[in-house]
């Protein structure tokens, strides 16, 4: 799926220092210009086809410096100066793409930029909200993209891969509830767990003993954006007539799902939540009980692509009921690849 908006980085990662990643198959360069705009653009040479984000290529100014033969790009892409001549042949320019930094990401539009504007860029607001705090990252993921949307729709595989961070027997045992927006293009999986226990990552962060209501609710704006709305109370605590939950702490885990190759993906993770905001420990735990999380669905993942990879063709997998969100997630995939936009027309 090419005309769509995919994250490329962090806006941290994006600076006065030349910056490349790979989305979709097309390697893309990224800087700043002086007044702190996000470029995109091709990261070849028209020359000789040198990755610009490679030294000695340079900034100078707002134009890149190519560090093989010389040419001189300007913030859109169009060369502006070529070594030993006055004229700058007209097909000299570089592909440029759509960029926008919003909730702390910056998103690039792969596809026809003419359809840029008329495609929804979904929302994670938390991510640089106040009153939130968040935690994030990036793990490379050498296996393709729709490994980890399943995984993602389906987090009974918490029980067993997670066990000992944010894994217990009630994740795997409760049921759960799927819900298709097709006029908005999100697909919705929640889970309510009334009485489980409390798994480390929400034990040590939040400083609950015993028991607890743990819900999980999964909002999913194919194909790349992913949310888990996760509530986690004392036991019989619930929100209020209102509305209003004083007495819960809420933690937004939020995952960018980025192709970079059919094979390979870019997993980008954060966590943001309403509490103990200012607290650096609980910030430090929470970074690297995720990452660790992270690493284990890398691990996973990467066994399953390979064993995807070798396996005949006419292979029928198994889907049972928690598998309810995760083939929803699928068919909507399909239907954008197939051209269907209608199902993005509300993202938000």
């Amino acid at each position: 799926m090419r005309d769509q908006w995919y994250v490329a980085a962090f806006g941290r990662e994006v600076g006065r220092e030349l910056f490349s990643r790979t989305v979709c198959g097309e390697s893309i360069l990224f800087w700043r210009t002086g007044d702190g705009r996000v470029t995109a653009m091709s990261d070849r040479c028209v020359h000789r086809r040198f990755p610009l984000s490679e030294p000695p290529s340079h900034l100078v100014g707002d134009t890149v410096v190519c560090g093989y033969h010389g040419f001189t790009y300007g913030a859109d892409g169009v060369c502006v100066a070529v070594p030993g001549q006055t004229r700058v042949p007209r097909t000299a320019r570089l592909r440029s793409y759509p960029v926008v930094e919003q909730d702390s990401f910056v998103w690039v539009f792969i596809g026809d930029p003419g359809r840029a504007g008329e495609t929804p860029i979904p929302r994670a607001p938390w991510l640089d909200l106040p009153g939130w705090t968040t935690v994030s990252g990036m793990e490379p993921l050498p296996a393709r993209a729709s490994l980890l949307v399943d995984n993602l729709m389906d987090l009974s595989h918490e029980t067993y891969l997670h066990g000992g961070y944010i894994g217990t027997p009630e994740v795997a045992e409760t049921p759960i509830t799927t819900e298709v927006d097709d006029e908005a293009g999100i697909v919705y999986v929640s889970r309510r767990m009334a009485d489980a226990a409390c798994p480390p990552f929400y034990a040590t962060s939040t400083g609950i003993t015993g028991r607890i209501t743990r819900w999980q609710d999964i909002e999913f704006t194919p194909p790349c954006l992913y949310t888990l709305h996760s509530r986690i109370a004392p036991v019989g605590v619930l929100p209020h007539a209102d509305g209003t939950d004083p007495d819960a702490f809420h933690v937004e885990v939020v995952y960018a799902i980025t192709p970079e190759t059919e094979s390979s993906t870019h997993d980008f993770w954060a966590v943001a939540r309403d509490f103990a905001l200012d607290d650096e420990r609980v910030s430090d735990f929470l970074r690297e009980s995720n990452r660790t999380v992270v690493l284990q669905d890398v691990a996973a993942l990467t066994v399953l692509e390979r064993v995807l990879t070798g396996e005949p063709d006419g292979y029928q997998e198994l889907s049972i009921n928690i598998d309810t969100g995760g083939l929803a997630a699928r068919r909507m995939i399909a239907r954008l690849a197939a051209g269907d936009v209608t199902v993005a027309a509300g993202a938000r």
